[in-house]
């Protein structure tokens, strides 16, 4: 078997997810994170269609099923806390806006990451600084670590990719900013959500939400603003709340607690929605999985059916074609592009349906979730929803230890 040794950038969701089966498939995985460890908490992500095929496959929805959220599901309020519309968590057959199944990515991560062991290499406080490609391997420098060699590399490492940027070029020429901002971070469990994932929106596309964390003590927050691009040292983390503030000022309903508590969250992550759109996906011995190669946005819901479908395929044709990276590469995009090109196709309205501007395009997003479950919406947002599953998951047989 050729190209057993392999580096992937990021342990988040879709990097452990491909070392789980790379090495069911005899491969040598070696996994490199900028972070000092796992990363703790982030937002909920969903787990549905395909995604949920691969987990089952996996033998881990068990595991997965002993750290999901317990959440009734999403409604809005106003800015005195009244409920003004809901959906359940059960809508839609458990696929709706939140799903049946939704986890922390921090938790997902380790769940994922335990499932790669023994057998994968992490090598967390580091990341990679250089890529240098020829007829045998690939040359990787690290920011910290002494060069070493590798027949692929692989990128898993998120949006704002360092492999992508090294072996396809600069983040501009891929990434597509959809022109919103998220703050998400933990907060204390003083406000009363009764089990729901709380929203309010104020004009000028604003965006407030809690929603129950998995501990008793907790609860997961998000601030969002929708902005043109803007400049930020996105390493300066006191910078990054003060922006966050200065938007989300003067927003009622439970706004001012949770930029209190922002102030202290020690899990605070700030980024830009965006989506990535490459015409391919692999360049020499160098691929790209998850969100550095097709990041959907969050407004999807798909990025973690993506990542671990994407990983579960880019493993299985590897195997299937003994390591030969461009017949692997080539296969992997044949399955995988369809499936994308739908899961990055945003649900009605956009970013306008997450973030509305004025206070009558607020009433009508409002009306329209009393709507969902109801002709003639119902089928358009189930449409959306089925995206996750539309794929056709290749039986890799026992290649890949099913």
């Amino acid at each position: 078997m050729q190209n057993t040794n392999i580096l992937i950038s990021g342990a988040s969701i879709a990097g452990p997810a491909l070392a789980y089966w790379l090495r069911k498939n005899g491969f040598t995985p070696t996994v490199v994170e900028r972070a000092p460890a796992l990363r703790p908490g982030g937002q909920a992500v969903d787990l549905r269609g395909a995604g949920r095929t691969v987990v089952e496959r996996m033998s881990l929805m068990d595991d997965v099923r002993a750290v999901a959220l317990d959440q009734r599901g999403l409604a809005y309020v106003d800015g005195t806390g009244h409920i003004k519309a809901r959906l359940g968590a059960d809508a839609f057959g458990g696929e709706g806006i939140v799903s049946e199944i939704e986890v922390l990515r921090g938790d997902l991560a380790a769940v994922l990451h335990r499932a790669s062991l023994p057998g994968t290499e992490y090598l967390f406080d580091d990341t990679i600084t250089g890529i240098d490609q020829d007829d045998d391997g690939v040359t990787v420098t690290f920011e910290k670590a002494a060069p070493r060699r590798f027949g692929l590399v692989i990128g898993a490492d998120g949006l704002h990719s360092a492999v992508r940027s090294l072996a396809f070029g600069p983040e501009a020429d891929s990434v597509r900013p959809i022109g919103c901002y998220t703050a998400w971070f933990t907060a204390p469990a003083d406000i009363d959500l009764d089990g729901w994932y709380l929203m309010h929106n104020a004009p000028g596309g604003l965006v407030a939400s809690a929603r129950p964390g998995r501990l008793p003590h907790e609860i997961k927050a998000g601030l969002s603003f929708r902005s043109e691009p803007i400049t930020y040292d996105r390493r300066d983390i006191a910078q990054q709340r003060d922006i966050v503030a200065r938007r989300l000022a003067g927003v009622g309903w439970e706004t001012p607690r949770l930029l209190a508590a922002m102030r202290e969250a020690p899990d605070f992550a700030f980024d830009s929605m965006g989506q990535v759109h490459l015409d391919r996906w692999s360049a020499g011995r160098v691929v790209l999985l998850g969100d550095a190669g097709y990041c959907p946005s969050p407004l999807t819901g798909l990025g973690t059916s993506l990542a671990l479908v994407g990983a579960y395929v880019l493993a299985g044709e590897l195997a299937a074609s003994d390591g030969d990276h461009r017949a692997a590469f080539a296969r992997y995009e044949q399955v995988m592009r369809p499936y994308v090109t739908e899961g990055q196709k945003l649900p009605p309205g956009g970013v306008s349906g997450y973030a509305p501007q004025g206070r009558f395009e607020i009433r009508i997003r409002t009306a329209s979730m009393n709507w969902m479950t109801r002709w003639p919406l119902r089928p358009l947002i189930a449409a959306q929803f089925a995206k996750a599953g539309n794929i056709a998951l290749p039986d890799y047989g026992q290649r890949v230890g099913i």
